[in-house]
């Protein structure tokens, strides 16, 4: 497993990748007439570091544009979801929250050899490293602090209004995801790690009691899915939403507030764990949990022990999903090799959450 220090940011563009190539030509005349502004030359380019769904930026003379498509290969069940991404980002964006605007959904798989939808590419940053080293303390505070209002924002949506009543199931989300990412960590599975099969026999029944509440869910909330504007500290775009469903905002919140508690070189993110953070000027884990639940009137505990080890259990399963498309060819980035190694140490980690709360 890699020790190295995380990238500060994220986001750089590459040529794209042989196993990720499509007929640009033939792209180019789709798009012509269907988005009112683009007109061609266009250039092609892969954003570099997608796990899941190919990204690649589309460079006209005039606009920029991104792509996002579901990979070749065969694919497990509900995975890569870009139809979904297109239905929640515009009625987000309808809605005012901060997305990108959404142009064009394609589901003619003839056009590239899957579908993929096309939306308004938005400048900014990506931060993999929580600690922002290249910032200053005010900037990392107000960042911060965008960071917990935008997702307090996304969680307070009336979902029914804008037609999102049948986007996911209500209640029992936890649940819910349990059973997902136990199912497909099995479906994926290449080699056996007795961590992960304790946290699935044992986190279906170690589920705090909390308020039944239901909100639209990122699932995958996390300053690498942040576009923070270029110059100024606040979020300009949420990014990939192919994880987004309805369920309990805990899930988004916890798994956010992961920066906090992620064991350091599990994860190429990096952690905040062991940070002065009154230097910094980030905020302690109660304090950012503290401001969400004002501004939405979220009862519970975002610090249970349980919430951690759900968290790293659903990071390890992702991964895993990596492992099986690599295994069966159906790999999307040159790092897959690296994310491996490291499903092993995040099911110890998790683990070892699961005992804090009480497993044995």
């Amino acid at each position: 497993m890699s020790t190295a220090q995380p990238a500060a940011t994220i986001g750089s563009i590459i040529d794209v990748a042989i196993n990720s190539a499509f007929d640009e030509t033939r792209l180019a005349a789709y798009l012509t007439g269907r988005i009112v502004d683009f007109s061609g030359p266009m250039r092609v380019q892969q954003f570099e570091g997608g796990q899941s769904n190919p990204t690649f930026l589309l460079s006209t003379p005039d606009h920029r544009y991104v792509l996002r498509r579901k990979p070749a290969g065969v694919l497990l069940k509900s995975a890569h979801a870009v139809d979904r991404e297109y239905r929640i980002t515009m009625a987000l964006h309808e809605a005012g929250l901060p997305v990108a605007e959404p142009l064009l959904l394609c589901e003619d798989e003839d056009v590239i050899g899957s579908i993929f939808y096309v939306m308004r590419y938005v400048p900014g940053r990506s931060f993999w490293d929580p600690r922002m080293p290249s910032l200053d303390r005010a900037e990392r505070a107000a960042i911060y602090d965008s960071a917990n209002e935008t997702l307090a924002r996304l969680h307070l949506v009336d979902f029914a209004s804008l037609g999102l009543g049948d986007y996911g199931k209500p209640g029992n989300y936890f649940a819910r995801q349990i059973s997902r990412w136990s199912r497909q960590y099995d479906a994926s599975r290449t080699r056996n790690i007795p961590e992960m099969d304790r946290l699935i026999d044992w986190l279906p029944s170690a589920i705090p009691v909390t308020e039944e509440r239901t909100t639209i869910i990122h699932g995958d909330y996390s300053f690498h899915n942040l576009l923070v504007h270029p110059t100024e500290p606040r979020v300009s775009a949420v990014i990939d939403w192919e994880l987004s469903t309805l369920g309990d905002p805990l899930g988004d919140l916890t798994y956010h507030m992961m920066e906090w508690f992620r064991p350091e070189g599990v994860d190429v993110r990096g952690t905040l764990r062991g940070a002065d953070l009154a230097t910094l000027g980030i905020p302690t884990a109660e304090d950012y949990s503290r401001r969400y639940c004002e501004r939405t009137g979220l009862r519970g505990d975002p610090t249970h022990p349980f919430y951690r080890a759900f968290n790293l259990f659903r990071v390890a399963a992702i991964l895993q999903g990596i492992a099986g498309r690599a295994r069966d060819g159906v790999q999307t980035a040159s790092n897959a090799g690296d994310i491996v190694t490291r499903i092993e140490p995040l099911a110890k980690a998790a683990w070892q959450a699961a005992q804090e709360a009480g497993a044995v």
